[in-house]
């Protein structure tokens, strides 16, 4: 595996993985129904809670790791080099799609969690009754693994292109040739000479042969 590859494998299961640590963590401080009090019968309070920063901080930490992936590889849909196998393209293919699809869902998911832990003093009226919102469980939990996963098809996406490519070229990785220069040695396409002495034959010796 190249250098640059690994690099952006790195980058990218980082961000992954604190994407989904703060996630988990959004979770575990999340506002629950009992922490929410009602100062009057139409108003009620929440307590402050770091729910809000760790759900920002996962959303963003994800969005730069797709940022990565996608700027590293390049569009999948705008182009597609005849270099690449079938088998490849359609792999990287699907994983992009799944790759954006869970990202999409997981940012909405994280971006919507984060927004209820930080509801100061609202209400809403069903039927005449005062509600007070509150994240449900599992929300951040599921940005969580969604995150992740985004994260997996996304490296999956850009090592399978990336690979493809490589291994398609006719000479395979130039990398792999060290201290090759730029001069090719080949044989020369000269006949070789003989050493031997030429033979003198008699005039009339030649002329009989002529006959005969």
């Amino acid at each position: 595996m190249e250098r640059k590859v690994l690099i952006v494998c790195c980058v990218v299961g980082f961000l992954g993985l604190l994407s989904a640590a703060t996630s988990f963590g959004a979770e575990a401080t999340r506002i629950k129904g009992y922490q929410v009090q009602f100062i009057t019968p139409d108003q009620c309070t929440y307590p402050r809670s770091p729910a809000l920063l760790l759900g920002l901080t996962a959303a963003l930490a994800l969005m730069i790791s797709q940022i990565v992936i996608n700027v590293s590889t390049g569009c999948i849909c705008c182009r597609k080099s005849p270099r690449i196998p079938d088998s490849n393209w359609r792999v990287a293919l699907v994983c992009f799609v799944l790759s954006w699809f869970t990202f999409v869902i997981a940012f909405l998911l994280l971006l919507t969690g984060a927004a209820l832990n930080d509801q100061r003093g609202e209400e809403s009226v069903y039927f005449g009754n005062y509600y007070c919102y509150v994240v449900k469980p599992g929300v951040f939990a599921g940005g969580a693994i969604l995150s992740l996963a985004s994260v997996a098809f996304g490296i999956v996406y850009y090592i399978t292109l990336t690979e493809g490519k490589r291994s398609s070229s006719p000479f395979g990785d130039p990398s792999s040739y060290p201290n090759q220069g730029a001069i090719a040695m080949g044989q020369p396409q000269f006949p070789p000479q003989t050493n031997q002495a030429p033979v003198f034959v008699h005039e009339d010796t030649y002329i009989r042969r002529q006959f005969t």
